[in-house]
């Protein structure tokens, strides 16, 4: 088991753990939680043995093997499927073993090499490796692709691809679902709960953790208290405690009200009566949430709009994608992604927006928000539609460079020249007073952004959104970088927004608690989803299980046609059928046809024998490479151990490179034909 006792550990003049102590059973799913800098990933750091204990005792077992995450972006030319597969480090190891093994001459060195890489499982490596990356969301045309053909996202799930490879006791994983979009984030739960061994989590998904943990571990004032259960039983747990102390009594209230006041106003509207559904389900969780909402850093909430146009916006026959890149040769044409949308966005409606990866979520957010113009159809706009977009990348709404100040500087001159100032502060005492409202006071108004956290840049991007006052809230994954009491911060405010919402999210939680209706995204173009999000997760099970018996199909059919007697081809010499435009008698039409399939079968006669050769060789080596694994199986003298290894390499090789001499023939055996 892990044990920490009365352990303190610090970052620099930081005390993150003041004698600690917690205890992890073998075989426990253990999620890690506590807000942003109270030491999560430095706890991570002490397990791995990058940091030391500052004072107390903690023990890992040392036989065990630990595996995570990788956090550098991998630069290498390798296959994604050599790269995954090298996160194995016991077959790694193994197979250099083998080579030092044979190059020494050594009889038992050799018995033991080979038993152990066959132990680790040597034989289906690849296999498993492909199957993690599909399972994340990578398709089967770029298995072979070199690791740094992929961007950035795809990088780091190959890094988790290869931390799951490796076969561990303890796995830690620090924000594994970051990169991931809804069905690779399905795929990894079902994952992870099959894992055997002891597993430590950090993450900002609630239904994550709930999925995967069944231990919670809470890092507070430098203590770490365990709780029993997953992620929401410790919430309730918390909730219990905190209900005791009073210390986000006021707070609840206030948010209670609030709440309480809009639904009185819309529930009996037919018009709001989704609106206002969606906050009685805000108002049933208060309860529970006040103790986290009183954590976060910051709380806040959207300004009323304006006004409320509707529709707020139309779309006919709209196709989605990307013009031609800079460069690009007079008339290559636009990259199409979704097409042939019809479809309008009303006032109030709070849409979640649903798709595989690469399906094109992501363009059509953009183009509603302007920064990609539709490929063609109408896209028409309410009258005084006021847009506030959270890019994915939050780099493509701000600049590096720049402060915090000087964003809101900028958004003022621009929302000033497009004439929609509506009472909003202006001032630059009035801007950082603002901003102190996000968490950005004294000198961070003056730090530039690109030196900011991930989650400093959302805080901004959020501060940005709130002082336009939009009537129209477009968000691409706008929970990546926040910590979880923040987003309650924001799903509440969300639930308190008065206009329309289209979300963009990985987070479950955030989508239950916001969205009334979904759209889906999926094979060019865009449907309303009929069910929820349980509907939709037995979707995309269902989906991927189709994918995978499909994929295995079409091998079986391949392996099939590649490996069918192929002295039956070419399509039945015997049964060519006969021409009947050469004009010629049919007596004489018979015999050259005749002529032609003796032609045709004197031809191929010597390739049809070597195919015939090379089966039959195949067949019997089958058979011998069968019997030897068998035989490694059981107990052997070391030396029988070595020679039965030495044996079962050779069969291997030659099967290998009859497989590649029947392939050869075959081909030839069609291109003769075909001539």
């Amino acid at each position: 088991m892990i044990t920490l006792k009365n352990v303190i550990l610090r970052r620099g003049a930081k005390v993150l753990l003041d004698s600690a102590s917690v205890t992890l059973n073998p075989g426990e799913k253990v999620g890690l939680v506590g807000r942003n800098g109270a030491g999560k990933s430095t706890l991570f750091a002490l397990l791995n043995g990058t940091l030391h204990e500052d004072g107390g005792e903690y023990f890992v077992p040392a036989q065990w093997r630990m595996a995570q995450v990788a956090q550098d972006m991998p630069e290498t030319e390798q296959s994604a499927t050599s790269y995954v597969m090298e996160g194995d480090v016991v077959l790694q190891a193994a197979q250099a073993e083998v080579e030092a093994s044979e190059a020494s001459g050594d009889g038992d060195r050799m018995a033991h090499a080979y038993m152990e890489l066959y132990d680790c499982g040597a034989h289906d490596a690849q296999a498993r490796a492909q199957a993690l990356i599909l399972g994340l969301g990578f398709k089967v045309s770029e298995l072979d692709n070199p690791v740094n053909s992929f961007s950035g996202g795809w990088r780091m799930r190959l890094q988790l691809a290869r931390a799951l490879m490796c076969p561990s006791d303890l796995l830690l994983l620090d924000e594994p679902t970051n990169h991931l979009d809804l069905d690779a984030l399905v795929w990894l739960e079902a994952w992870l709960k099959r894992y055997q061994g002891t597993m430590l989590v950090i993450s900002h998904d609630r239904e994550f953790l709930d999925a995967v943990t069944e231990v919670t571990v809470h890092i507070e004032s430098g203590k770490l208290t365990r709780y029993g259960g997953n992620y929401s039983k410790f919430e309730d747990l918390r909730a219990e405690q905190m209900a005791l102390q009073q210390t986000a009594f006021s707070k609840q209230q206030e948010k209670i009200a609030h709440l309480q006041k809009f639904i009185a106003r819309f529930k009996a509207k037919a018009s709001k009566a989704k609106q206002a559904q969606s906050r009685v389900k805000a108002l049933d969780r208060m309860e529970k949430i006040a103790p986290l909402l009183a954590e976060a850093d910051f709380t806040f909430e959207f300004k009323e709009p304006a006004n409320l146009p509707n529709p707020m916006l139309s779309m006919q026959d709209v196709c989605f994608g990307y013009p031609p890149p800079d460069g690009a040769p007079e008339g290559t044409p636009p990259t199409v992604i979704v097409q042939n949308v019809s479809r309008s966005v009303l006032a109030g409606q709070r849409i979640g927006i649903l798709g595989a990866n690469g399906q094109g979520k992501s363009t059509v957010v953009k183009t509603v928000a302007r920064a990609l113009a539709p490929i063609s159809g109408e896209m028409t706009e309410g009258k005084g539609l006021n847009i506030g977009y959270f890019a994915q990348q939050e780099l493509d709404v701000l600049r590096p460079a720049d402060t915090p100040l000087e964003h809101m500087i900028r958004l003022v001159k621009e929302v000033t020249a497009d004439g929609k100032i509506s009472g909003q502060a202006t001032r630059e005492q009035d801007l950082r007073s603002f901003l102190g409202m996000f968490n950005f006071g004294g000198d961070m108004v003056k730090q530039a952004v690109g030196s900011m956290s991930g989650g400093e840049k959302a805080r901004l991007v959020l501060c940005m959104i709130v002082w336009q006052r939009p009537n129209l809230l477009l968000l691409d994954e706008p929970t990546n970088h926040l910590d979880l009491a923040t987003r309650e911060a924001l799903s509440m405010a969300l639930n308190e927004f008065e206009g329309t919402v289209m979300l963009v999210s990985h987070d479950r939680a955030l989508l239950r608690a916001v969205c009334d209706e979904f759209w889906m995204v999926s094979r060019g173009g865009v449907a309303p989803f009929d069910g929820d999000l349980d509907d939709y997760q037995r979707y995309l099970l269902d989906e991927a299980k189709r994918q995978r018996e499909s994929a295995r199909e079409s091998a079986r059919e391949e392996t099939a046609a590649r490996k069918a007697p192929v002295a039956d081809a070419p399509a039945d010499i015997d049964n060519i059928a006969p021409s009947s435009s050469t004009g010629l008698s049919t007596h004489e039409q018979r015999k050259q046809d005749a002529a032609r399939r003796q032609q045709l079968t004197e031809r191929t006669r010597p390739i049809k024998r070597a195919l015939e050769q090379a089966e039959a060789r195949m067949a019997t080596l089958a058979q011998d490479k069968a019997r030897l694994e068998q035989r490694l199986c059981t107990p052997l003298p070391a030396p029988e151990i070595a020679d039965t290894g030495r044996q079962l390499k050779t069969v291997i090789d030659e099967l290998d490179a009859l497989e590649g001499e029947w392939l050869c023939l075959s081909e030839q055996m069609e291109q003769t034909a075909a001539a």
